[in-house]
Formats: C-alpha cells, sequence, structure tokens
C-alpha cells in the first residue's frame, strides 16, 4: 500500500429521521468513508494495473473495519457501495482498480454478501462530488435499498491524487414505497432475489 500513500480518511454519517413523512421505527444510517491518496500511474501509462488491485486490499479492510465501526457495528447493515474519483494526471482505469480490492474488503468484513457491490467512478479534481450507488448485499432487486450516498472533498483529489471511497447503509430509503422485492422475501441464493 506503500505506493498509495494516505493523506487522509474521511467518514461520514447520515441519520435520516423522516423525509417529510411519517417518521420510521428507526432511522436509516448511511455511512461512507474514503481515503485520498497518492496514484503511482498519474501522468504516466502503465499498461498492467492489475497488481494494484492486490495492493490495495489492506487499504479496502482498514476502510471498511473504521466504517462498520462508526455505523455501531455489523448488525443492521444491508446495503453497500463503492467508488472512485481519480485527480488530474490519473485516468478512469485508475480508479477501477478499486473494484476488487473495494469488494473484497466489505465482503470478508460483513460476510455472506451475493449481491454485486454496485459501483461509481470518474475522475475530477478537487471538490468533485461522486454519488457511491447503494444495493442490497444479497438481493439486488430489493428497490428500497436502491440509493446513494454523496462524498466530496474539498483538498482533494489533488493531480496525482485518487479518492477511494466505500459506503454502507442500515435500512434503505425512509419511505420506500416503489414495490418490488420487499425486504422481508429475500432469499439471499443468487445474489438477486
Amino acid at each position: 500500500m506503500s505506493d498509495f500513500a494516505i493523506r487522509k480518511i474521511v467518514t461520514q454519517i447520515e441519520e435520516i429521521r423522516h423525509e417529510g413523512g411519517p417518521p420510521p421505527a428507526r432511522p436509516v444510517l448511511r455511512g461512507a468513508i474514503y481515503a485520498i491518496c497518492a496514484n503511482p500511474f498519474a501522468g504516466r501509462y502503465e499498461p498492467d494495473l492489475q497488481p494494484a488491485m492486490e495492493a490495495l486490499k489492506p487499504l479496502a479492510l482498514l476502510l471498511t473495519d473504521r466504517l462498520v465501526a462508526a455505523l455501531g457495528g455489523r448488525e443492521g447493515i444491508d446495503a453497500y457501495g463503492k467508488g472512485a474519483i481519480v485527480g488530474e494526471a490519473g485516468e478512469s482505469e485508475h480508479g477501477a482498480i478499486w473494484h476488487v480490492a473495494g469488494g473484497y474488503g466489505m465482503r470478508e468484513r460483513l460476510g455472506e454478501c451475493r449481491a454485486i457491490v454496485p459501483s461509481a467512478m470518474k475522475a475530477g479534481g478537487m471538490g468533485a462530488t461522486l454519488d457511491i450507488p447503494l444495493g442490497h448485499l444479497n438481493a439486488a432487486y430489493v428497490r428500497s435499498r436502491f440509493d446513494v450516498i454523496t462524498v466530496a472533498c474539498e483538498d482533494g483529489p489533488k493531480a496525482g491524487e485518487v479518492l477511494f471511497a466505500l459506503a454502507m447503509a442500515q435500512g434503505g430509503r425512509v419511505h420506500s414505497r416503489m414495490g418490488g422485492l420487499e425486504i422481508e422475501a429475500v432469499k439471499g441464493e443468487d445474489g438477486l432475489r
């Protein structure tokens, strides 16, 4: 991970008590954590980026552990997502190296997770925002867990940096009423239902 030296780590937690209607029985928690890291590939073309995915696994585990703790523990976490913003002099593929590492870290710590980890990445400068999509851990068809959490760093990513982010939630949209697979009907067998 030394090639991806960490400049800073930021954690954000949202507690949603209502959205104009009746309050839920329990507030929904959404959280995100990101690290601003050096981008060892900035300013040059690297034909083989795949070894970097392995190098980022310790960062993914560190961020996962911190986010789970910030959300009060593993209990109730039922949605996740990941993303990256690549700073100037980088390319979007430098964010794609987070796919395996970010997903690996969350799956290792959260336990059985059959659904794909939703992801977003882009190139952007300091203060760029990233909407990290969220989806249910075991059943991609659970519409109530289709959500997003937005992250932004006012002083990053700078040129030569990349922002690697993870997101999790306890509960879905407060007033979800769009149908689809309901949470109580999840079987968790195929990642879809």
